[in-house]
């Protein structure tokens, strides 16, 4: 943006203007409201797998369950209704806010009860009420913290909620294994922990009943009725029934998945699968997989008529406006292979980890969580500077290529074995919510796989989010960015079930070679998208906002 000739004129600076009492007190509460999203992530994600592999699961079924966190791909469904309709007392927000950790306290509280091993389908489908709400209380969230923060206040507000929302993944997906260690941690049982994050949980809604201002309620839109306006009657009505109608597509694809597609393949494939080399409890991880494959592609054009003829009009009108788009499929498809490769690899990391390296519970906590979260935060700090002076499509392409190469460090992680590189000693310590008995061993190749795989991670998301955030401020609309980062969540939920049962089937090598192949279309589509990815660059600085 150019300078006005007043930003050229040398003069006194001007005092840096002091943060008042109600600056401070929103910035405290969007810190502990990134707090409280962060806390559930790894409980329907690493911390569950870590769980279930200390129960026996077998990894093919462990990757089934990573489709418990399928509400966060589809959270826009739902999320117009949060935001058209306040629950009463607590005001805007506030109340989405302590419903949504109410009941996640309790259905943490009832995961903890379930046990795995003997009721899968009851765990799961808790699970799955868990990552619901969880997602329910990120749309919440999200909006509140929006609304509070004024413009000058967001940069910092948005650093904090950041900075709450990763230490809270750090307890529940890294302290949590260290507290689970036999004989390092104190050795916590899973229930116990899960219970006490439901504790946690009901503390964030007594905070946020208590500590949250109110917000005052939205202006009443002018001017003429837009048949598609969100805010009219009408419209909500057709939401709210769109809603229902997708949610009762999903339960009925669900039954006739469980009920016809589940025996047809069992009948189609169990000749052909009986006389190969695969275990009985292998075969019908394959057999599962085919069936929930067929499920989807009866489920989602099942949802898509339900919504037309519910007339889901924020659903619709935002898949029509998107897809009318120049290069909209192929933004969409970069979209999800971008980070697919990774999200290959990584869906299954804390089984490989555990049950096939034979890492501790302590060392995995201590290394791919604890200090893995922090290489994350700092890979994404350090590529947002090398964005400057790389741009947007030369860092997709670089960082594409490290998260590429760091998927072979896993490979040669499961090929090489432990000990092939000198590790250090992390002493013993004891900060009084968790504690190491003894100075534990830290794997030299554990640690510089975990490395470098965090490191261009957080690369990759920096220049991956760049590019979200250029394709919604230059031609989507809000809603559509809320289908772009579903979009973009996809690898990480759909591909679990597909790596548990090929990981059980080839073995950890050749699944990491699979892994590393499957980043590789990403990149091939990139180098075609150039011209693009820079005319969005171009149309960034061309519309950048001037001062008043």
């Amino acid at each position: 943006m150019p300078a006005t000739p007043d930003q050229l004129t040398p003069g006194p600076a001007a005092p840096a203007p002091r943060m008042s009492r109600g600056a401070w007190h929103r910035l405290l509460v969007v810190a502990v409201l990134g707090f409280a999203s962060g806390l559930p992530l790894a409980l329907t994600g690493q911390a569950m797998q870590a769980w279930l592999s200390v129960e026996g699961l077998d990894v093919a079924a462990i990757g089934f369950l990573s489709l418990v966190g399928l509400p966060y791909t589809f959270k826009f469904l739902w999320a117009p209704l949060m935001d058209r309709f306040d629950l009463p007392l607590l005001g805007r927000r506030r109340g989405w806010l302590v419903l949504t950790q109410l009941l996640l306290a309790g259905a943490l509280v009832v995961l903890s009860a379930t046990p795995p091993r003997e009721s899968l389908q009851v765990f799961a489908l808790v699970a799955v009420a868990v990552a619901f709400l969880s997602a329910s209380q990120d749309v919440a969230s999200d909006a509140y913290r929006t609304d509070l923060l004024p413009a000058r206040e967001r940069g910092l507000g948005s650093s904090l909620n950041v900075m709450g929302y990763r230490m809270a993944m750090i307890l529940s997906g890294g302290v949590a294994l260290i507290w689970t260690d036999m004989a390092q941690g104190g050795g916590r049982t899973w229930p116990e922990v899960y219970r006490l994050m439901a504790l946690l949980m009901a503390g964030a809604a007594v905070l946020s009943a208590v500590l949250l201002p109110r917000l005052p309620a939205p202006a009443a839109p002018s001017g003429a009725a837009d048949p598609a306006d969100a805010h009219q009657p009408g419209s909500a009505r057709n939401d709210v029934l769109g809603f229902l109608a997708v949610s009762g597509a999903a339960v009925a694809g669900y039954l006739i998945t469980d009920l016809l597609f589940g025996p047809l393949a069992h009948r189609l494939l169990n000749p052909v699968l009986a006389g190969s080399s695969l275990t009985p409890a292998l075969q019908q991880r394959w057999i599962d997989l085919v069936a929930l494959l067929a499920g989807l592609a009866f489920t989602l054009p099942l949802a898509g008529w339900a919504a037309r003829k519910a007339r889901f009009n924020t659903l619709l009108n935002g898949l029509q406006n998107y897809f009318s788009q120049p290069g909209a499929v192929a933004f969409l498809a970069f979209i999800i292979l971008y980070k697919l490769g990774d999200a290959f690899a990584g869906s299954l990391m804390t089984p490989f980890l555990l049950k096939s390296m034979a890492y501790t519970s302590a060392e995995v906590g201590l290394v791919n969580k604890v200090m893995g979260l922090w290489l994350t935060i700092l890979g994404a700090l350090a590529g947002g500077a090398l964005m400057l002076r790389l741009g947007l499509w030369r860092s997709l392409m670089v960082f594409g290529v490290l998260q590429l190469l760091s998927n072979l460090g896993f490979w040669w992680l499961a090929t090489a074995g432990k000990g092939v590189l000198p590790g250090l000693i992390i002493p013993a310590f004891d900060l009084g919510f968790v504690q190491l008995a003894q100075p534990t061993p830290v794997d030299g190749g554990l640690l510089m796989v975990i490395a470098f795989e965090n490191l261009s991670g957080g690369m990759g998301t920096a220049a991956f989010l760049a590019l979200l955030m250029s394709l919604t401020s230059q031609r989507f609309t809000a809603t559509q960015f809320a289908l772009l980062s579903a979009f973009a969540s996809v690898g990480r939920v759909w591909v679990g079930p597909l790596a548990g049962v090929l990981a059980a089937s080839i073995g950890w090598p050749s699944f990491f070679i699979v892994s590393t192949v499957l980043a590789a279309p990403a990149l091939v589509m990139l180098w075609r998208l150039r011209p693009s990815v820079e005319a969005l660059v171009r149309d960034d600085t061309q519309n950048l906002p001037t001062d008043d």
